[in-house]
């Protein structure tokens, strides 16, 4: 998840005014950067050898052919030379690895249409045939091309399924967004931005020989998901009035997914996308403050469309007021302001569905429900481009970050773990009442209502002695019926209203929870919890959350700087248990960072900050990626290997907490030997989405917004994808885009 720019992302990421407590009440103590600590040598040596740059890398590791590895067997330590920490604008990986670019901003996946060109930026309705904007979450499905179905074994050709979570305006268009006269935006640059968010489904194709890998743009499977694509509402709360429009006053469907962030897999061969930081793509009016229900009120504002108060003088002390003496709101402006556009193309319905605000006589007049359709998980078929994606609602709405299944093992019942992306947010899981029949696979949306239409939906709570509790989120649960802050009406609405329903049971309060991964070989889940700069302040330090500390450099963090990860293990390792035990597995932070701060004792070559994007690949080898803003004075955004242990494997610790500390229970001390530094990006990007083929030979990541801090579309800070091959190149926009990484040998990744 990323900073947007110009937007500013503050109305999404800190909405939780609830009181629930915490395992200790600690308050922020007044800390300064020379008592916090005193820049020393690390003790870790850097290799000699640390990295090469792809462009200029050795053939080979050291002359002879390594022997063939079991492509199915865990590692027992990570051997490729660790990458330098670096501010290059390429994609940096290890020596005897190459990486290329694959899938980039505005590339065609139809032969119909042309490539790239910088200086023509191709039309708006182009890009229902062109890669959206800002990679994120990506998945790899085998393709059998005699059936054409989903076959986990097929590494030769695939369905490369990736998410365009949202736009760099400065580089979209031609020189950046524009108004008319009146302030309406462009309805071609509208178009183009609504198209560059969503979904790519790619067929790709893999040379067993070479491992060279190709998109084909002939295929029948290339297809574009978009802000426009008409989906349906499966689950307990389709059809329920909550997301009444005036597109579908049944509320049965809706149009578009956006903002989708990390994803998500099935065991029947399915994409899940995460609808992250939805709430901003609309407008809201000041005046619709007196035309909404009390519950509409709250609901609104636990999301971040709630309306501020409109002053007279800049000292907040004189209201405006309306003629009948009520006090007058601002208007919640949009991020995009697509609801601006004037049709000429599309249906004027097509940007009106962007105004959230009471414009019609009812819910079935207007779009007063339309933030409701969003911040669901979305299910997409990649091989079945006939019925339109499903939009899951029994598995609740917020900020998806991700959403990843836990082992399909025959017989037992399937769980959804998902993190809710904002400051004091939660972690849950659903827990699907049918037990999961390997009879399904290829089931397609068939199998999704099976498995994901009816079940538990639960909110972790964590104690402070290791322990946690599942609790359900039902109005069964007198603590949901009876919350005095917002009336439920019935289990749809808490499945609408997840937060609030995790607000009403005292869920514990986590530091920005983003991805997930489920460690294939124990079931064991892992969260990362990216940074909280409020961790301290608006949130006091508890044994889950447990670091509070100063950037020691700079201005760039305070409260949790670095971030951590957070593992637990469910009672009995059965997905239906509502109790589990936890540890913090990893600690983010600077190698040379205080011992009670670098808990995990990280050294230069696997220090790292604000961990984000993360997936266990099928061998049990974690991947995490990184999406950072207090380190990159020193080095940007990369992706890590570990080779996790188990929870419990470490015991308890004592955390930096202002000028005192917390307790706390992490996992055993990380070494070289089984956490290093794979890659590195280019420069103001984030490393994103991870997946491999499953012959373990080709490994592909995003790398999202390139040049995000340049101030104009001819004043870049970065030239990357150009630079992979030019690295002299001061002219090519940046552009996100997808990248395959191989060994040179044709080996293992990470074998």
């Amino acid at each position: 998840m990323t900073d947007f720019t110009p937007y500013h992302e503050e109305q999404e990421l800190d909405n939780n005014t609830s009181d629930n407590v915490h395992f200790r009440d600690i308050l922020e103590q007044a800390i300064t950067r020379r008592s916090l600590i005193t820049k020393t040598a690390s003790g870790a040596v850097a290799l000699t050898l640390a990295s090469t740059l792809t462009a200029c890398g050795s053939d080979s590791d050291s002359g002879t052919t390594p022997p063939p590895a079991d492509p199915k067997k865990l590692p027992t330590k990570l051997s490729f030379t660790p990458v330098a920490k670096n501010l290059n604008d390429i994609v940096t990986v290890p020596e005897g690895y190459e990486a290329k670019v694959l899938y980039a901003l505005g590339d065609s996946i139809n032969q119909s249409y042309g490539a790239w060109d910088d200086n023509d930026i191709p039309s708006g309705p182009s890009f229902q045939f062109r890669s959206g904007d800002c990679h994120d979450g990506m998945s790899y499905f085998g393709l059998n091309t005699t059936t054409g179905r989903y076959d986990d074994t097929k590494s030769d050709h695939g369905l490369l399924v990736l998410n365009h979570e949202y736009i760099n305006q400065t580089f979209l268009h031609p020189k950046g967004p524009t108004k008319d006269t009146s302030g309406r935006r462009p309805e071609d640059e509208v178009i183009r931005e609504v198209n560059a968010h969503g979904v790519s489904i790619v067929h790709v194709k893999k040379d067993s020989k070479t491992q060279a890998v190709e998109i084909l743009k002939n295929s029948i499977f290339n297809r574009r998901i978009t802000a426009s694509t008409e989906m349906a509402f499966a689950g307990l709360a389709a059809n329920s009035s909550l997301l009444s429009t005036r597109f579908s006053p049944s509320s049965s469907k809706t149009r578009g997914t956006q903002n989708n962030c990390g994803n998500g897999y099935t065991p029947w061969g399915t994409y899940l996308t995460a609808e992250e930081n939805f709430i901003g793509y609309f407008f809201r009016s000041g005046a619709d403050q007196y035309e909404r229900t009390a519950n509409e009120n709250v609901a609104l504002g636990r999301y971040g469309l709630g309306l501020e108060i409109s002053y007279q003088d800049t000292a907040k002390t004189i209201e405006n007021k309306d003629a009948q003496g009520r006090t007058l709101y601002k208007d919640k402006t949009s991020r995009y302001q697509w609801e601006t556009a004037l049709a000429g193309v599309e249906d004027q319905d097509m940007y009106d569905r962007w105004n959230a605000s009471v414009v019609g006589t009812s819910a079935t007049a207007d779009y007063r429900n339309i933030p409701n359709n969003f911040g669901w998980i979305v299910e997409i078929d990649p091989f079945d481009s006939r019925q339109a994606p499903v939009k899951r609602t029994s598995l609740g709405r917020f900020a998806h970050e991700d959403c990843r299944t836990s082992r399909a093992i025959e017989g037992q019942n399937l769980a959804f773990y998902m993190g809710d992306d904002s400051r004091g947010e939660y972690i849950y899981k659903f827990v699907s009442d049918t037990k999961w029949d390997a009879k399904d696979i290829n089931g397609g949306y068939a199998a999704g209502d099976k498995y994901m239409n009816s079940g538990k939906l639960y909110v972790a709570k964590f104690n402070a002695d290791g322990t946690g509790q599942w609790i359900e989120l039902s109005t069964s649960n007198p603590a949901i019926s009876g919350y005095t802050t917002y009336a439920f009406a019935d289990q749809a609405d808490v499945l609408t209203h997840a937060r609030i329903a995790a607000d009403a049971v005292s869920a514990t309060k986590m530091d920005r929870p983003e991805w997930v991964a489920v460690n294939p070989n124990n079931g064991e889940v892992y969260v990362t919890l990216t940074n909280n700069s409020n961790r301290g302040t608006s949130y006091t330090t508890d044994a889950a959350n447990p670091r509070n500390y100063t950037d020691p450099v700079g201005s760039n963090g305070k409260g949790n700087v670095n971030g951590h990860i957070i593992r637990f293990r469910e009672d009995a390792d059965t997905t239906t248990a509502t109790t589990f035990k936890w540890d913090i597995y990893l600690f983010g932070a600077e190698a040379q960072m205080l011992e009670n701060v670098n808990l995990s004792g990280l050294t230069d070559n696997n220090d790292f900050s604000s961990p984000d994007g993360m997936w266990f690949d099928p061998r049990g080898v974690l991947w995490i990626q990184t999406d950072d803003g207090a380190y990159t004075d020193v080095t940007n955004c990369m992706m890590l290997a570990a080779l996790p242990g188990t929870m419990g494997d470490g015991g308890k610790a004592t955390a930096l907490s202002g000028t005192a500390t917390q307790d706390t229970f992490m996992g055993a001390k990380v070494t070289d030997e089984n956490l290093r530094r794979f890659l590195v990006g280019p420069k103001d990007c984030e490393i994103t989405g991870v997946t491999m083929t499953p012959d373990y030979k080709a490994i592909f990541i995003n790398v999202q917004h390139p040049g995000e801090d340049s101030t104009a579309y001819n004043n870049a800070t970065s030239h990357w994808p150009a630079t992979q091959t030019d690295p002299t190149n001061t002219t090519a926009r940046p552009r996100s885009a997808t990248v395959v990484i191989t060994r040179k040998d044709g080996g293992v990744i990470a074998g």
